[in-house]
């Protein structure tokens, strides 16, 4: 595999683009069409819930994301079927010379769909272009709990975000009305990083959504805020149908904790099933 630079200086930037559809059958929840082109797929469905729950692992065998990159992710869960969707590893978007690295996942949630969307964290090194956008288009009975997770510069390296930016979108619209958008705008090495209103010097942030109007969830979330500390920071929040958990801090685990307690609150409260981890997350 060639370094970052050699795959810059070639040109050799990366389409790829994957369409995924999920269809309810005989009560159970079957991937119905996949259709990829370039260095994006998905292997085999898995089914380790009684229920039918269909779980899906997105590749990208390339491992990375260099400047000019393009991948489009396109997600249609139709009606009485349910996708919880994640990947093995990391995203990676790495420096570039110029050049912007795009990504972005359209996902749509037919009426009585149920999509979980659990993505691995992506890491910005410094010196990245990115763009990331997320647009989660639902029906008025869908269901829809997911997280996006963050990591600013590789902080095990002594890696800060000193260069670069990072332009990252996250919307939730429901029959063609927006209910939230949300837009991460940073540039590298930008005095938003380390003050006391921005994000206080720490590299990982992350935030999950869950549509509910079941107010009583948030009263549940409480202990998870309340062992946050300075250095760690979780909140939970709830505007109209949606409950919004944020994190900041130091370690990608840790957000990863955070939010697989909230999504045992969420599964239960909302859809009524205990949680089943996608076998990856242990290996």
């Amino acid at each position: 595999m060639p370094t970052t630079e050699i795959k810059e200086n070639l040109n050799a930037e990366w389409g790829a683009r994957l369409d995924l559809e999920f269809s309810n059958s005989n009560n159970k929840t079957i991937l119905s069409h996949r259709e990829h082109h370039g260095p994006l797929q998905v292997q085999k469905p898995f089914y380790p819930e009684l229920n039918g729950t269909c779980h899906v692992y997105i590749l990208h065998p390339p491992g990375g994301v260099v400047g000019g990159d393009r991948l489009n992710i396109c997600v249609d869960v139709n009606s009485n079927a349910h996708a919880l969707i994640t990947t093995p590893a990391a995203g990676k978007f790495y420096r570039s010379a110029g050049p912007v690295a795009r990504q972005e996942q359209i996902i749509k949630v037919a009426p009585k769909g149920t999509l979980e969307w659990f993505p691995s964290e992506n890491i910005i090194f410094s010196g990245a272009k990115a763009q990331i956008k997320t647009k989660i288009e639902l029906s008025r009975d869908s269901n829809f709990m997911g997280w996006e997770i963050s990591c600013l510069g590789r902080p095990a390296s002594n890696e800060n975000f000193s260069q670069g930016e990072l332009d990252q979108r996250f919307e939730i619209w429901r029959e063609g009305r927006p209910l939230q958008i949300e837009r991460l705008s940073l540039k590298g090495g930008d005095s938003s990083l380390q003050a006391k209103w921005g994000l206080l010097g720490l590299p990982v942030i992350g935030n999950m959504v869950c549509m509910t109007d079941n107010a009583g969830l948030l009263d549940s979330l409480k202990n998870l805020a309340n062992a946050s500390t300075d250095q760690e920071l979780f909140s939970a929040t709830q505007v109209d149908d949606i409950i919004l958990c944020y994190f900041l801090g130091n370690s990608v685990e840790r957000a990863r904790n955070y939010f697989i307690k909230a999504w045992k609150i969420f599964r239960q409260g909302v859809i009524q099933l205990e949680i089943v981890e996608p076998r990856i997350w242990k290996t």
